[in-house]
């Protein structure tokens, strides 16, 4: 299955046109998941590559939270517990999970 992109920049910064040249079954199955959603494969695939996009942003800023702080792996966990990451228990939440409700005894 080829699938090759070109693309043909416009003269606008707002948009640019990406011209996709793919396998017939490609195509079909962009247009089932398409419908199930109820939008055009255009729209699918633009939706798709966003999604990707951002996700590809987020981790990328996630990695350089950590270079800049440490790796997660560093820090206690919510519990203070070094093999749990994350930022550590807050002052007076340690009786509140023992006891399953807000610090009252059941």
């Amino acid at each position: 299955m080829a699938t090759t992109a070109t693309t043909v920049s416009s003269t606008s910064s707002a948009s640019a046109v990406l011209s996709l040249r793919m396998d017939g079954e490609l195509l079909d199955r962009l247009r089932e998941h398409a419908a199930r959603r109820g939008t055009s494969v255009q729209d699918y695939v633009v939706r798709t590559l966003v999604r990707n996009d951002f996700d590809e942003r987020f981790k990328a800023a996630v990695d350089e939270t950590d270079e800049f702080y440490g790796q997660a792996s560093d820090r206690p966990g919510p519990s203070g517990d070094p093999a749990r990451p994350g930022r550590g228990a807050a002052p007076g939440r340690a009786a509140a999970a023992s006891t399953g409700t807000r610090g009252r005894p059941r």
